[in-house]
Parts: structure tokens; sequence; C-alpha cells
């Protein structure tokens, strides 16, 4: 028998948290297999995997919106009107507004889009990120894939002042935007017409 010693192979069990780690990725991996993790979006998460999604999204939010620069022009009134326009087509069926009810969409959403006219729920950095670029697994889009930084700036600027509003403010604002969604989109990125 050949000394093990001198071939420099030596024999030792695995040490700290290797098992642990080992039948930790075991398991999941089996229950990822057998599907054993309900992923309908009417069977919510638990209470310490929505705690732990709620930190990941929160955390990679904040990280990557420190850098934004915020405008100094987002009580600017035609930033507003532009905005009540762009908030009431591309988002109010999610997010709702003053006034209106919850919709088919916001029903069923999980999790839940939070109801922005209640109270902002961001700094203005985090809310431009999370409009411009989205957020995986929920049914938030990334606008800035169709919409300018301006345009998404209208929006959190309209965004941001929602909470100051009775119904009638809203309706009067959106009643105010400059143009219709459609019109307000035709020079936008990625939104021009096919021709057939």
């Amino acid at each position: 028998m050949a000394d093990l010693r001198m071939t420099g192979v030596r024999r030792r069990s695995p040490s700290g948290p290797f098992p642990a780690v080992t039948a930790i990725a075991a398991v999941g991996g089996a229950a990822v297999y057998v599907g054993a993790y309900d992923i309908g979006a009417d069977a919510p998460h638990s209470r310490p995997i929505y705690w732990l999604i709620e930190q990941f999204r929160d955390r990679s939010i904040a990280v990557r919106a420190r850098d934004v620069v915020v405008p100094a022009s987002l009580t600017d009134v035609k930033r507003l009107q532009s905005g009540a326009g762009l908030y009431t087509e591309m988002c109010s069926g999610c997010h709702l507004a003053p006034g209106l009810a919850k919709t088919e969409i916001s029903q069923g959403l999980y999790p839940q889009a939070p109801e922005l006219f209640r109270e902002p729920q961001r700094s203005a950095k985090e809310q431009f990120w999370v409009i411009k670029h989205g957020v995986k697994l929920t049914a938030m889009p990334a606008w800035g894939k169709t919409h300018s930084g301006e345009s998404i700036w209208d929006m959190l600027a309209f965004v941001r002042q929602m909470p100051k509003m009775s119904a009638a403010q809203y309706q009067t604002a959106v009643a105010s935007a400059p143009e219709d969604h459609d019109a307000m989109m035709k020079d936008m990125p990625g939104m021009a017409k096919v021709v057939p």
C-alpha cells in the first residue's frame, strides 16, 4: 500500500459549514425540482421569504439609485401637466389615484403595487430608478426602454404631488395634460410605427 503522505494526497473529512451548506442545497434543489413552492400570485410568500425579498429589493434599489441626480424643476407646472397624462395612461391601473376604485389588475397583483397617491414610498432618486428600470418578479415594467429620462421625471414629479390631491384635483390635473399618451409617445425610442 502506497504511503498517502508521500503522494501528496491527504485524507480528511469536510470541515466547518460545508456539510450543512451541502444539505441545504440538496433540500432546496429537491424542493425546486418537485415544485414544492407555490409561485402563484394568489398564494402569498411566507413572512420570512417576503422579508428576504424586500431586503434584496430595497438594498438593490438604494445602491443603484445613489448617483441619480434629481432636477430642481420637479414642481414646474408643465412637468406636472405632462406627468398627469403619463401617470393616468401608464400607472393608474396598478397604482391607482385619488378617487379611483381598485381595478382588476391592482387586485390581482402580488406583491400588491403601492398606492402612490397615499404618500411617496421612496426618495425621488429611488422612485426615478424604479420607474426607469422596473422591478423583477413584479408587474413593474422598465419604462426607460420606451420613455426618455425627462418623461420619467415628469411622471415622478406628478407622483410626488398626488398625496396632496383630492379626487377633484386629480381629475383637474389629468384634464390639464397637454396631449394624449399616443401623441406624447410618437417620438419616444422603441415606439416607431411598424409599416406593413
